[in-house]
């Protein structure tokens, strides 16, 4: 009981993962705050070091996220292959 339940819930978490990565809100929201945090690091002046590590310290963190959301779905489909083929190992 507790694994069908398990495996609902995993199903439901891969599959809004994967409608989150196929939104048009999420997506532009993602590219507009990229290109935000770049044209920032690109226009800071030379005294601005911490600006810049700021910057990209954001840009890190945005990918992270992004990272996160697609390993969620690898994960799902791995394990959805896991189940129908049985273990590679």
């Amino acid at each position: 009981m507790l694994t069908e339940e398990f495996d609902v819930l995993r199903v439901d978490r891969v599959e809004e993962a994967q409608n989150l990565l196929k939104n048009h809100l999420f997506n532009e929201a993602f590219e507009t705050l990229e290109q935000s945090l770049k044209d920032r690091w690109q226009n800071s002046g030379s005294a601005e070091a911490e600006t810049r590590e700021n910057c990209w310290l954001a840009l890190q963190m945005l990918y992270q996220v992004r990272q996160h959301i697609e390993s969620i779905v690898t994960t799902g489909k791995l394990d959805e292959m896991d189940a129908q083929f049985g273990p590679l190992m």
